[in-house]
């Protein structure tokens, strides 16, 4: 009488192979005996396990999960886990893939199983950086999404991450990788230079601006930079090097000289002005320039004098706190301070160079000394100064 095949398999009998190998798993889990099971399993060929797994799709729910403990045992993660899916235990399938090393299939249970984070990690960990930058955004997770815009080759995007978190370490990091034709490399270069100074690396600082002007046509020719390298020299004491820089700017044969006596003709207060009065006020302005976020005049305090802007804007504040309303932002041909120049007055908004500046300034000194030397010009600016002054108060009245 011919035994059955369960009890041939408790008795050590051969393992059968190929068809009839579920049913053959399924009598030793039935003889719990899983790691005969698993060796069983183990022992058959890539196409009788994927057989194996079609035959055992169509069995319920229990048997499945029983067959995918052997699965496990026999180290076939990622096939226990497609045994599982659709199982109702998404958490178990997304580990198992894990060790499976199936990351974004892995990633795929996790959000299935409401386990964002972990399915944002395992994004990630797999390669699917879209996927994951898009999973960490949901989550709120900053510092990761600053990660994967790294990965991503999107250095600059993750800088403004890491300077929103207050890491400027990161930032510094991640602003290093902007390569130099991405057209922010001259801004991000800028950027580093202000952070490194102020953790006190003012010589690196220097180091990596000479490095970029020297390397640059465009980097020699930005203002921004050169004004930034001008201030690092200060830092150190170095006046003159400082004023050198400021001296071999550039200049263009048009635009900004040309413009800046036209902006400066158009101020109220110098519209009477005769043609040579007109050019002796020009040769008291002074060129500056002025670094993005740097403060032009500061509510409060005492006028420093008039500002022209020639290049770059800046933002106008109702007052030096954090959280004070901005009032209006300027470009070139706006001017500043007029009134410092003819009152001795505190000033009444808190202004801030948005970019980096170029501007035509005339001192508070510089002026006087041209009024006490220009009779009739001084006659012209004081009376336009009054009326314009007599118009801002029946505007505010009305």
């Amino acid at each position: 009488m011919a035994r059955s095949e369960s009890e041939m398999l408790k008795d050590g009998g051969a393992h059968p192979v190929g068809e009839g190998a579920f049913q053959a798993l399924q009598a030793l889990m039935m003889l719990a005996e899983p790691d005969r099971a698993a060796q069983l399993y183990e022992e058959l060929g890539s196409a009788q396990r994927e057989r194996l797994q079609k035959e055992a799709a169509q069995a319920p729910v229990q048997e499945r999960q029983r067959l995918a403990e052997v699965m496990r045992l026999a180290r076939d993660f990622s096939g226990a886990a497609r045994l599982l899916d659709g199982c109702g235990a998404e958490a178990l399938v997304a580990e198992l893939y894990v060790q499976g090393g199936q990351y974004v299939d892995a990633a795929e249970a996790y959000l299935r199983a409401g386990q964002v984070e972990r399915a944002a990690a395992a994004f990630e960990r797999g390669g699917a950086l879209e996927r994951a930058l898009e999973a960490y955004r949901g989550l709120g997770s900053r510092e990761s999404m600053a990660q994967c815009l790294v990965r991503l080759g999107r250095p600059y995007e993750a800088a403004m991450l890491y300077r929103e978190l207050g890491q400027s370490h990161a930032e510094v990091e991640a602003l290093g990788s902007v390569p130099v034709g991405d057209p922010r490399h001259l801004e991000s270069v800028l950027r580093m230079c202000k952070l490194l100074d102020g953790e006190g690396f003012t010589r690196r600082a220097l180091a990596l601006l000479a490095d970029t002007m020297r390397g640059s046509d465009a980097a020699r020719a930005d203002p921004a930079l050169a004004a930034e390298k001008a201030r690092l020299l200060r830092r150190m004491g170095m006046d003159a090097e400082a004023e050198a820089v400021i001296a071999r700017l550039p200049t263009s044969a048009s635009a900004p000289e040309a413009n800046g006596y036209g902006y400066l003709k158009a101020i109220p207060i110098f519209g009477e002005l005769s043609l040579e009065d007109m050019k002796d006020l020009y040769r008291v302005a002074r060129q500056v320039l002025i670094p993005a976020g740097a403060v032009l005049l500061e509510k409060g305090a005492q006028g420093v004098g008039l500002f022209v802007l020639l290049e770059g804007t800046v933002e106008v504040y109702s007052g030096a706190e954090p959280d004070a309303r901005r009032l209006n932002t300027l470009g070139p041909g706006a001017y500043l301070g007029e009134i410092s120049l003819v009152q001795d007055a505190p000033v009444s908004a808190h202004v801030k160079a948005r970019t980096a500046v170029r501007a035509l300034r005339i001192t508070r000194a510089g002026f006087q000394h041209y009024l006490d030397t220009h009779e009739a010009a001084a006659l012209r600016i004081f009376r336009l100064f009054t009326q314009n002054l007599a118009a801002r108060v029946r505007a505010l009245s009305a």
